[in-house]
């Protein structure tokens, strides 16, 4: 009795696709590699990132006649409309100590999330053409978003220092608090950035909805007013209470005044490890959750 005959090999014609590719050793082009390899690739970019972020940051003004002095007007000049609106006309200095410090603070620190989030929304969305062109960790896009405006940030905090001076205030060891708040604000700011970026990039219209929703949260981190004012009048309902109390723009606000202003000693409590499990839920989260869609990125 013989045995049977084996199966003759299947012609290139009659393999599917996937069997040819994986025949000859072909992947899939953009496929998302693991997630400790995808950060070892991320961290090989570091170059690019922060020479890409100081590109950035020096071509924003390059067509003005101020240049890099605007880096510095913007966020004074804000400051200086939002004091006459709200210290002078609707009189929210009131009761607030050092009330210029106080409010150039918050506007220092709110103009570096507030831009960073609505910068992260485009990131990927408006480098199309460099996504579908070459292949690197996507990530890089929001995270060098992030670095240029953390640079400006910098610049601008020498800035806020001669101020404060300027308005009184005296230099202490609290000031070193700045660098660890500056820190923790760096990696939140940067996760949402990359949670924005993803959302971005699958419904660009989101971007236009953004200035509405920073500015809603502006308006409720206590950048112009006092949220302790606010809590201790005690006519809020308790979500809302709890609300202000966990809201990470305020918390890092916050901190920065604590650190920098004399006279600002009322910190919510457990506001340090409030802003470490922000920061953490946000960088950490926000990376992960980037990383998932990795394939996705400049398809369609």
């Amino acid at each position: 009795m013989t045995s049977p005959a084996p199966p003759a090999p299947a012609s290139p014609a009659a393999a599917s696709p996937a069997e040819l590719a994986a025949a000859h050793g072909l992947t899939v082009s953009g496929a998302r590699p693991p997630l400790p390899e995808y950060v070892r690739r991320l961290w090989g970019r570091r170059h690019f990132v922060t020479a890409y972020a100081t590109a950035r940051m020096q071509a924003t003004y390059s067509t003005a006649k101020l240049g890099q002095v605007w880096h510095l007007a913007t966020p004074v000049l804000n400051a200086a409309v939002y004091y006459f609106v709200f210290g002078i006309v609707l009189n929210a200095s009131h009761g607030v100590p050092d009330y210029l410090p106080f409010l150039l603070t918050g506007v220092f620190v709110w103009d570096f999330i507030g831009s960073s989030i609505n910068t992260g929304t485009r990131a990927v969305h408006a480098n199309l053409g460099l996504v579908r062109a070459l292949h690197f960790p996507r990530a890089s896009l929001p995270l060098a978003s992030v670095l240029q405006l953390f640079q400006q940030l910098l610049v601008t905090m020498g800035a806020l220092v001669v101020l404060l001076l300027a308005f009184g205030q005296t230099p202490r060891p609290a000031w070193l608090l700045a660098v660890p708040v500056l820190a923790l604000t760096a990696v939140f700011c940067a996760g949402c950035a990359m949670v924005m970026a993803r959302i971005g990039a699958r419904t660009p219209d989101v971007s236009q909805l953004m200035p509405f929703v920073l500015r809603t949260w502006m308006y409720s981190s206590g950048v112009m007013w006092s949220i302790e004012q606010m809590l201790h009048q005690g006519n809020l309902p308790h979500w809302a209470a709890l609300a202000l109390k966990l809201n990470p723009a305020a918390v890092y606000i916050d901190l920065m005044r604590y650190a920098l202003i004399d006279s600002f000693d009322a910190l919510p409590p457990h506001a340090w490890a409030i802003a470490v499990g922000w920061a953490l839920l946000a960088g950490v989260g926000g990376f992960v959750w980037f990383w998932k869609a990795e394939e996705e990125y400049g398809r369609g």
